[in-house]
């Protein structure tokens, strides 16, 4: 910890225990959440990663979550429209029943938020992603891109906002390709959703939000498109961002302070070098303010009931003031550093193969220096 903060301790062990906890089992209340399950499979499993404590999950259990997220892999079948990502839970996988006669089974497709947590995932727990069908997953993502640039979770009946374009930005960064997807109209939906006062909207002409700043600055940086904000645009966003913190941070004017954006507004700053500018002890104060140190935890307010999105995040916001024992974060895909580095190699990998393939002889080319 930087030697000029101060206050009370993070939990470590019962944090890893309450992530632990909800990978084995889902409390009542979340029975709604059933159809996103691998979300929540994110911030566990990505929360014991910044905990450094994967370890505390058996090798068996983790090959079974990769395992599990890889039943999930929805592939098209040839002439079938692009529809390949990664689905939420296995609700609709009754394909082997005669349930299938009923239609049930069109309505599995990928969802670009559970592609992106679900890829991360497998990162996570260092599988290689031989599995993963990398060119359905990137035709899914530009099948899914809007006229205006946006995109839409699934290949229909869903919203087009700035929460998918951060998703469909994640996903081709992460697996180093961006196919059809046009980049370009990308940001032009990005930049027109800055808003008067210059924090950017989840949609055109909505209220500014930390989440979606979050999402459109992070989306920007991934897919190589920054230089698009003018300097007096980028300063006059980081001063939308700084006014957001009270002691902790507040997603949106006149709001209250909430946990989650001690990730969302930091973690934009970060990318925008910008996160000097906040109070860290003020954010450490109140980010440990919504600890459970009974069983474990983050709450999105202090005394509120704990939840792993707010842990994890509440982890990741003191992860980026350098809390010891915190696993460094890589702001712009939200995943940890470790996570990271595993990911490029697996990059450098593709790239090696293809450069092989191009070769002509089939054989990788591997060159020694």
């Amino acid at each position: 910890m930087d030697s000029n903060l101060d206050g009370d301790e993070v939990e470590f062990r019962k944090h890893a225990k309450h992530f632990i906890r909800f990978l084995n089992t889902l409390p009542e209340r979340l029975a709604s959440h059933d159809s996103t399950r691998v979300t929540i499979a994110f911030f566990a499993v990505s929360g014991l990663d910044v905990l450094d404590s994967l370890h505390m999950l058996t090798d068996t259990f983790q090959q079974d979550i990769i395992n599990w997220i890889y039943k999930l892999q929805v592939v098209p079948r040839p002439g079938e429209r692009a529809y390949g990502g990664i689905q939420g839970s296995s609700t609709f996988n009754v394909l082997d029943t005669p349930a299938a006669s009923c239609g049930l089974q069109l309505y599995r497709w990928g969802h670009l938020a559970i592609t992106y947590t679900g890829i991360a995932v497998l990162v996570a727990l260092g599988d290689d992603l031989s599995r993963l069908d990398r060119r359905a997953v990137i035709e899914g993502v530009a099948a899914v891109q809007r006229d205006d640039g946006s995109f839409s979770a699934t290949i229909e009946g869903s919203e087009h906002d700035m929460r998918f374009v951060y998703c469909a930005a994640a996903i081709c960064a992460m697996l180093n390709d961006w196919g059809r997807v046009d980049r370009k109209k990308m940001a032009d939906y990005i930049l027109k959703s800055i808003r008067y006062d210059y924090g950017i909207s989840q949609h055109y002409e909505m209220e500014s939000h930390g989440g979606t700043t979050f999402c459109a600055i992070a989306a920007l940086q991934l897919s190589g498109q920054m230089h698009l904000l003018t300097p007096t645009t980028r300063e006059r966003i980081i001063r939308w961002l700084v006014f957001r913190q009270q002691d902790g941070f507040q997603g949106r004017p006149n709001k209250p302070v909430d946990t989650c954006y001690s990730f969302w507004i930091a973690a934009t700053l970060k990318i925008l070098g910008a996160f000097e500018l906040t109070s860290f002890q003020d954010n450490r104060d109140y980010v440990l303010s919504t600890q459970d140190t009974t069983v474990g935890g983050f709450s999105k307010w202090p005394q509120a009931f704990t939840d792993p999105f707010h842990s994890y995040f509440g982890l990741c916001g003191l992860s980026f003031l350098n809390e010891p024992g915190l696993q460094e974060i890589m702001p712009a895909l939200n995943i940890s550093m470790r996570a990271y580095r595993r990911l490029q190699e697996l990059q450098r990998n593709w790239s090696l193969l293809e450069d092989g393939l191009a070769s002509g002889n089939g054989e990788v080319a591997v060159h020694i220096e």
